[in-house]
């Protein structure tokens, strides 16, 4: 077994719940001999361990170091097939594979109206939960049946076996294309964020444009409408279009509603789409439909729709609370906030093997922005070299750019600027290498270089000078990103007019709700 495969057996056995390792312990103890083997003895050793020690196992077990190889993949085997008969693992899609595989036992010993029963009947079952992909298998089984054995019980039985074949075939096409469009969409955004110009903008306007299959909208089901919405999803996102994200995210929602049997089926994509909407909403400063919106996905975790598992809890973590700390900025509050910070760490540690990189900086700079907000530059700045150390980051260029903005203006704030000449030019030099240097970048850049040698006195002049140069950036199609990220321009008017920048965010916010 590899190391990879060491340390996958090691997580799983670790990832066990309470009834899991019950359903375990009944499976290896239906036959007496297991009781005693060596691949429950390895189980046994790894299960009371904190961290994988390779000389305990072969200390307490009479497993050669030789064998403990193939020992150690006969328990992930084990593992895995009691998992699958666990009834909390059970679901729809597990038991539709089950009867296709009980049908082609049937069909290998010679039972052919036994295995076509199964067959239709847990095809209406596929197609009731749009799986069509294996509907399209059950379709192959039952001609391979129909060509060996004519059962003459339906009339035009071939007739009737080609055209839902056909009818499945195109659907499963059209949903593969928009499956690769969307995740390649997202693929880009992940990478780079969003379009840093109009040749990127017009780059992926025309790429999509390319990609996208024709189709006709009346027979689209289910699956073929989520790829759909997804796909334009992303695609506004992108080209920062909000409302575009708006309007797909709601669809994305209504089709949950419209089929709402298929939530426990796609509890992911479920509350993937919240989120979205969410983040939408975020963009586009809807601060009270914002609120009722993270209330009804609140909501909705505590349904019985949604399963309870690992995936979920670690999901649900990830939507939840960076739409909270999305809704303290949109209302502008920055203050007492370390009891939700540690609430996030906490959780961040919890579920850091099902966490990526990438959203777990993305908390890390939110939360930089919420304690400079707050005016509590040095909490920030701790936050923000979680970011920039980070040298195996290679998601969200963007991101790590606009970290070391704020890093330089948080220093500036903290008095830090002892050494800011050098920060200056090592940010410089990052944004000429990821190719991310506008004219609002270039701004700041000139601004906090140019600031050691300007007067106490006059320092009012400057930020206004500032101020006025940035302002006629706020709505340009691509410059516009930057407060994106950091509302540059109410910490220059906070710093102008002698006031914290979460006031001027709050007033801003509530002229905006009027």
């Amino acid at each position: 077994m590899t190391n990879d495969l060491t340390e996958n057996l090691f997580s799983l056995i670790k990832s066990l719940s309470a009834s899991e390792k019950r359903q375990f312990s009944l499976y290896v103890g239906r036959i007496g001999v297991n009781t005693d083997s060596k691949f429950l003895n390895l189980y046994k050793v790894i299960s009371k361990q904190k961290k994988y020690d390779e000389d305990e196992i072969l200390k307490n077990t009479k497993i050669s170091k030789q064998q403990l190889s193939n020992v150690k993949a006969h328990l992930y085997k084990q593992l895995l097939i009691s998992l699958r008969l666990n009834p909390a693992h059970q679901d729809i899609p597990v038991q539709i594979r089950e009867q296709l595989d009980f049908a082609y036992i049937l069909y290998h010993k010679g039972l052919y109206k036994q295995s076509l029963k199964i067959l239709d009947k847990v095809k209406s079952l596929a197609l009731t939960y749009e799986e069509k992909n294996v509907a399209y298998e059950i379709l192959e089984l039952e001609k391979i049946i129909e060509s060996q054995y004519i059962t003459r019980s339906i009339k035009n039985r071939a007739e009737t076996l080609i055209q839902q074949t056909e009818e499945l075939n195109k659907l499963n096409l059209i949903s593969g294309k928009l499956s690769n469009v969307s995740l390649e969409l997202y693929s880009i955004f992940l990478k780079l964020g969003y379009c840093r110009t109009e040749e990127e903008a017009q780059e992926i306007k025309d790429y999509f444009r390319k990609q996208l299959p024709e189709y006709n909208f009346s027979e689209l089901g289910f699956r073929e409408k989520l790829w759909l919405y997804k796909a334009h999803l992303w695609y506004s996102f992108l080209i920062q279009d909000f409302l575009g994200c708006y309007r797909y995210s709601t669809k994305w929602n209504d089709l949950f509603k419209e089929y709402d049997h298929l939530i426990p089926i796609h509890p992911v994509s479920y509350l993937k789409g919240s989120h979205y909407l969410l983040e939408s909403l975020f963009y586009l400063n809807h601060t009270d439909l914002f609120e009722v919106t993270l209330k009804n996905l609140e909501d909705s975790l505590r349904d019985a729709k949604i399963p309870h598992d690992d995936n979920i809890a670690a999901l649900s973590f990830l939507y939840v609370y960076s739409n909270k700390l999305n809704l303290k900025f949109m209302k502008g509050e920055f203050g007492d906030s370390d009891e939700l910070v540690e609430k996030i760490n906490e959780k961040i540690a919890r579920f850091r093997g099902r966490l990526d990189e990438h959203h777990i900086m993305v908390f890390y700079y939110k939360i930089a922005c919420l304690y400079f907000g707050d005016g509590n530059n040095k909490k920030s700045i701790e936050f923000l070299k979680k970011i920039i150390n980070n040298k195996s980051l290679e998601m969200r260029e963007d991101l790590m750019c606009f970290a070391r903005i704020l890093n330089l203006v948080a220093h500036y704030e903290a008095g830090l600027d002892y050494h800011l000449d050098s920060l200056v030019k090592s940010t410089y030099k990052f944004l000429i290498k990821m190719n991310d240097l506008h004219e609002v970048q270039k701004e700041m850049i000139r601004f906090l270089r140019n600031l050691p040698d300007v007067s106490p006195l006059n320092i009012k002049d400057e930020f206004r000078k500032l101020h006025s140069k940035l302002k006629k950036f706020e709505d340009h199609p691509f410059e516009k990103r930057a407060f994106l990220y950091l509302d540059i321009i109410s910490w220059l008017e906070s710093k102008i007019e002698n006031r914290p920048v979460k006031e001027v965010i709050k007033e801003k916010n509530q002229e905006y709700s009027r």
